[in-house]
């Protein structure tokens, strides 16, 4: 690892997609859901191995949408499976922060409970932030940011105030920076409707090789990926934080958009605190 931290620039930013799961199952004979469980045990060595590394958020995609779709057996047995990691400790108690994004009305109320219980129950870690994507796309996330929009009280937006800006500030992850490095195994080469908005300036690596046999290599082999790609990008990231869109607002929009935005987070913030007590 110090050969990697002194090679470059190290990502305050990974995502990973856990792809390949079903497929290491059938390769070691064993049944689906335990490949499943293996996958969560493999991103709590990859956490040990973020918070080694200096990275300060990590962004996983556990569970899209379109998952439902799976057979009503395999479904069950992720969210039973998802129960148990949450009943527990997911993190193994290395002081990180962990948010759910995603469309939690689409799951079981004891589930929604479990999930804004470690929420609650964290928010005060920071050692690392991690970001479970779960019931999640990029698709939905952006439509539920319009909606959210669309939907709100006492009109205090105007046609001028709805831009770029306020779109990105209404998604889940307004919370976060975007990811420097995207993660994904199994061979993949897709997004996958995974962080589709956030991604313009992420370096892309795919890994061939189930998620649960991801070892330390291979994710220090995605490490040095960044650093390569990552010179060429710095101009096009320091350019795109600027805020350009925030800049040539002006002082009247600007206060229409942050009392808008300050009441987006009253409504999500007592939304999670109800789910804690259902």
């Amino acid at each position: 690892m110090n050969v990697i931290r002194s090679g470059g620039h190290l990502p305050d930013h990974v995502a990973f997609v856990m792809d390949g799961n079903r497929r290491y199952a059938k390769l070691e004979h064993i049944r689906k859901i335990d490949g499943h469980s293996r996958g969560f045990d493999k991103l709590n060595d990859c956490l040990r191995w973020c918070l080694d590394m200096g990275v300060k958020e990590v962004t996983t995609f556990a569970f899209s949408i379109e998952n439902f779709k799976r057979s009503e057996d395999e479904v069950d047995d992720l969210l039973n499976l998802t129960r148990e990691v949450f009943t527990k400790s997911l993190t193994h108690d290395y002081g990180v922060r962990v948010r759910i994004i995603g469309n939690l009305s689409l799951l079981p109320e004891d589930l929604q409970y479990l999930m804004a219980q470690k929420m609650l129950e964290t928010e005060k870690n920071n050692s690392l932030f991690l970001n479970f994507a779960f019931a999640y796309t990029s698709r939905d996330e952006i439509t539920e940011a319009i909606e959210a929009i669309l939907k709100q009280e006492d009109h205090v937006l105007e046609e001028q105030d709805i831009n770029e800006h306020l779109l990105e500030q209404c998604l889940y992850t307004k919370l976060s920076t975007p990811p420097d490095l995207l993660f994904r195994t199994s061979g993949e080469s897709r997004i996958s409707d995974f962080l589709m908005w956030q991604l313009t300036y992420t370096v892309l690596y795919f890994a061939k090789i189930f998620w649960p046999a991801t070892s330390l290599w291979h994710f220090l082999a995605g490490i040095f990926s960044y650093q390569r790609a990552s010179v060429r990008l710095e101009p096009f990231k320091r350019k795109q934080n600027t805020g350009y869109e925030v800049t040539r607002m002006n002082s009247l929009s600007l206060n229409r958009v942050q009392a808008f935005l300050k009441q987006l987070d009253i409504y999500r913030a007592e939304e999670l605190s109800k789910l804690r007590k259902k």
